[in-house]
């Protein structure tokens, strides 16, 4: 049995969605002045690195980040290769011959590569998952999705209306978002994401992994 993880980092300088805070990490205690103990400050967007949406970022009523079901969270997961992909459609989908019954699908695309690089800005360009495919996600049962960038949606489609967003999550589909799949087989594991439990959260800031045979 082999543990992956596949979640990023938390630092100063890492990548975020244009127009969130940044990641602000400050020591306010330091042994190395004379404090008793290390303590830091952590200020960052709760959609930032490695995190899950749930319903209540995009629908109003829709369940919090502390109301998200852990079987939704844990369980079987098909990691699938979507890199050198403009855009992930029902074709892409289709392709991906996904076997019957899988409830959690991780997109392994171009991005994963760069989490190896600390780059803060936006990228020219990213494999984002359509609006027809997030129908075809939904009409299939699927329960959670998930990307190794930090958003599943294309940021200049929609005109501000994210409707990828919207129709995942409307149908209660979560979102995963922000993982780090290059050490991730292709195929099946076992996906455990375990976001951070805040009452009536938009968002969980997560740590993710893969189990593997």
């Amino acid at each position: 049995m082999r543990t992956i993880d596949i979640s990023v980092p938390l630092h100063e300088h890492m990548l975020t969605y244009p127009g969130d805070p940044v990641v602000s990490l400050e020591r306010i205690e330091d042994m190395g002045g004379g404090d008793p103990a290390n303590l830091s400050v952590l200020s960052m967007s709760t959609h930032t690195g490695t995190h899950v949406d749930p319903p209540l970022h995009f629908v109003a009523g829709g369940a919090a980040i502390d109301a998200v079901s852990l079987d939704v969270l844990i369980g079987d997961a098909i990691v699938v290769d979507m890199r050198g992909i403009a855009a992930i459609g029902p074709h892409e989908l289709a392709a991906a011959d996904l076997p019957g019954g899988v409830e959690r699908v991780l997109f392994l695309t171009d991005h994963s590569a760069a989490w190896a690089k600390s780059t803060t800005g936006w990228p020219e360009r990213y494999t984002a998952l359509t609006l027809d495919g997030a129908r075809w996600i939904v009409d299939r049962g699927i329960r959670l999705v998930g990307t190794d960038f930090i958003s599943i949606e294309d940021a200049d489609a929609g005109d501000g209306t994210y409707p990828v967003h919207r129709t995942l999550l409307g149908a209660e589909v979560v979102i995963l978002e922000g993982l780090d799949l290059r050490a991730a087989p292709v195929g099946r594991s076992t996906l455990w994401c375990l976001p951070l439990k805040i009452r009536d959260g938009d968002g969980g800031p997560a740590r993710a992994v893969l189990v593997t045979d």
